[in-house]
């Protein structure tokens, strides 16, 4: 692996899991939990120039990185309830580099984002929890990926939030930021 790759994939490139069994799950759903305390950790003391410093080169700054988790992660929870209302729905991806370019993105204050994602997932641990393991079969197609289950589906959060999270830290590990 490359610096440059590393950078990019600090936790390693997403694999799907051949099977999920419940403590797997269970697993994935507590990460799922806790990926926004651990991203308001990350970013605590940062000032406003540390926000805007790109977590590698070519990469997001810091800010956008906060602002693209509750993007993408209300994204899943949307895909995540269509997967539970509908057969196999096929879902709408979105342009997570372009909408990273949008001005609250790039330059609004990143508490809106901490925020909106702790309630995000306050909510969808709470659909999680609930939900009887046969439903964790259930699926969506999702254009550029095929067939996603639900169960595969929080595999792919668990890590996402890892990923971005493993960005921040690994920066300010980089910098000697404290």
């Amino acid at each position: 692996m490359t610096e440059q790759t590393d950078l990019q994939y600090p936790v390693g490139k997403f694999e799907r899991p051949s099977a999920v069994t419940y403590a797997v799950r269970k697993g994935f759903i507590q990460e799922i939990e806790s990926a926004p305390q651990k991203l308001r950790a990350a970013v605590k003391g940062l000032d406003e120039k540390q926000l805007d410093t790109p977590y590698r080169e070519g990469g997001w700054t810091i800010r956008q990185v906060v602002h693209h988790l509750p993007d993408s992660h209300i994204n899943a929870y949307v895909r995540f309830k269509f997967a539970l209302t509908e057969d196999e729905p096929t879902i709408k991806v979105y342009d997570e580099a372009r909408w990273a370019e949008l001005p609250e993105a790039r330059i609004g204050p990143i508490e809106l984002s901490l925020s909106l994602l702790e309630a995000v997932h306050r909510r969808w641990v709470a659909a999680i929890e609930t939900l009887p393991d046969e439903f964790f079969d259930r699926a969506f197609m999702h254009p550029e990926m095929g067939r996603l289950s639900l169960n595969e589906q929080l595999a792919l959060y668990a890590w996402h939030g890892r990923h971005h999270i493993a960005h921040i830290t690994g920066l300010r590990e980089r910098q000697g930021w404290k």
